[in-house]
């Protein structure tokens, strides 16, 4: 049996990335399809050794088995096997192989991938196996776009514009970036066209950092047929000079004159959303006194109802007072024996 190298294979070094690795496959299974290729037996065959070989170097735990073993694997396994009737491989101690190794049709993987890692997709400790058909036909890869959005935004929700960049399958070559074993002059041998696309989506209320919002096929193409991948939208919030948000959770400092602080009465507490909130609150109200406005703080996004918002008690003290305002004070002091400087 040859050893098969699967970096060879994909044309890249042994020390590539899962990236470089993922990459070049894509750039291959795109020339190779046999969609794009139909009734050619040499593309098919080509096809089958990229999908074995990206099927190993994409699982670390197969990699790292196929590069212990590396061209001295057959060490490992002995010098001969053959195939039984049944299929199942037998070891012949030494005597020359029965029937030589070659693709199985039923698999659709080579004797040298059976021998290493075993057959069909229930291989115990290997995180079982895709069928071929599975790896010819490959979504899309997803895109992320970060999206900054205001308070009242993720208060009361929206929609936002998008112009969405990415690519899309070339309709001259098909993917394969050659036409008549000559470069595509409409994408250039890549294989893809760019492709820009303006789409309006809707902003949930209750939205958070880190929250994604997912628009459905409208990621990156797939190969051999495979649907578009997904576009993620994830948000951050603007800081708010007025707000603070603590998860659900609104705060937010109200200013109470002294008066009214001390006789009561009723003042208004601002909402994102630009409405005024009317809070009563009790004669003698302390600086710093926090009052809770239950179910009128963020809608939640993964819930029903909205959290609550917190109104800190900030006193404003009088200033330029009147010489009327001034022996007001004055009596106040001398009755609460408070001593003061005219």
């Amino acid at each position: 049996m040859d050893y098969k190298d699967y970096y060879k294979t994909l044309g890249v070094a042994r020390g590539a990335s899962a990236d470089e690795i993922k990459k070049a496959f894509r750039k291959l299974a795109r020339k190779y399809h046999p969609d794009v290729n139909p009734g050619d037996k040499k593309s098919e065959e080509k096809f089958k050794e990229i999908n074995e070989a990206y099927e190993v170097l994409s699982d670390p735990e197969k990699r790292r088995k196929y590069d212990t073993l590396g061209p001295n694997w057959q060490e490992q396994f002995g010098p001969s096997f053959s195939r039984s009737r049944s299929n199942a491989y037998t070891y012949n101690g030494g005597r020359t192989a029965g029937a030589p190794f070659d693709f199985d049709a039923n698999s659709g993987f080579s004797d040298f991938f059976e021998a290493l890692f075993g057959r069909g997709p229930q291989m115990s400790g290997m995180g079982g196996m895709r069928g071929a058909s599975d790896i010819r036909r490959r979504a899309g890869d997803n895109i992320e776009q970060p999206v900054e959005v205001t308070l009242q935004e993720a208060y009361v929700g929206g929609s936002r514009t998008f112009n969405i960049q990415s690519t899309e399958v070339c309709p001259t070559c098909k993917g394969t970036g050659e036409v008549n074993n000559k470069t595509c002059s409409t994408c250039g041998g890549q294989g893809v066209l760019p492709r820009n696309k303006r789409i309006q989506v809707k902003i949930p209320a209750g939205v958070d950092n880190g929250s994604k919002i997912r628009v459905a096929g409208e990621g990156q193409p797939g190969i051999g047929g495979g649907p578009r991948g997904d576009l993620f939208l994830v948000i951050s919030v603007k800081p708010d000079p007025t707000f603070e948000r603590k998860g659900d959770d609104l705060n937010v400092d109200i200013d109470v004159e002294l008066v009214k602080a001390m006789l009561g009465g009723e003042v208004p507490v601002p909402t994102p959303d630009g409405r005024k909130l009317i809070l009563t609150i009790p004669p003698e109200t302390q600086n710093n006194r926090v009052f809770r406005l239950a179910g009128k703080g963020m809608p939640r996004l993964r819930g029903e109802g909205n959290g609550n918002l917190y109104a800190h008690v900030k006193v404003v003290l009088p200033m330029h007072l009147s010489a009327d305002e001034r022996e007001l004070f004055e009596k106040l002091a001398r009755s609460r024996n408070v001593e003061v400087h005219s």
